[in-house]
């Protein structure tokens, strides 16, 4: 067994008008925390349109989301793009520290493209013990406990 690091190729598009978002360096630390494998990742930031638009064309919901997550070829490296919507991550947030969420979005993202669900009830708790866990690791609060 190996313990080279998994390698992240990472683009990031700005696409969204809001004022406060991460730098590349950040998504890049967030999402390489979350890596169990070699990835070459599309990050695309949009603002609520965008993000509208592409639920309604994927998944058929008619309101944008946090996140979207598109895996496009699942052998060595994963390849996908992730769409964060700016706006809808900073109405969550809801008072609570924008970049601790924004963290928590690369992460729970990161965690999509490599396969992580939470549709079911045990997988939703095994991946958010690991959220959860990622988030420690990276000096942020869990973002699962009530604030």
């Amino acid at each position: 067994m190996s313990d080279a690091k998994p390698v992240l190729s990472l683009t990031v598009q700005y696409a969204s008008a809001a004022e406060t978002l991460p730098t590349r360096p950040q998504w890049r630390r967030w999402i390489k925390a979350a890596l169990q494998r070699d990835v070459s990742m599309t990050l695309r930031i949009v603002d609520e349109a965008e993000g509208r638009e592409l639920n309604k064309a994927y998944r058929g919901r008619d309101y944008a989301t946090n996140v979207l997550t598109f895996v496009y070829d699942d052998t060595e490296p994963l390849s996908g793009d992730v769409v964060i919507c700016a706006p809808v991550v900073e109405s969550e947030a809801e008072g609570r520290d924008l970049e601790a969420h924004y963290a928590h979005m690369a992460i729970h993202a990161a965690l999509h493209l490599q396969g992580y669900d939470h549709e079911e009830d045990a997988d939703a708790v095994k991946m958010e013990a690991l959220e959860s866990a990622l988030m420690v690791r990276l000096r942020y609060p869990d973002p699962y406990m009530e604030v």
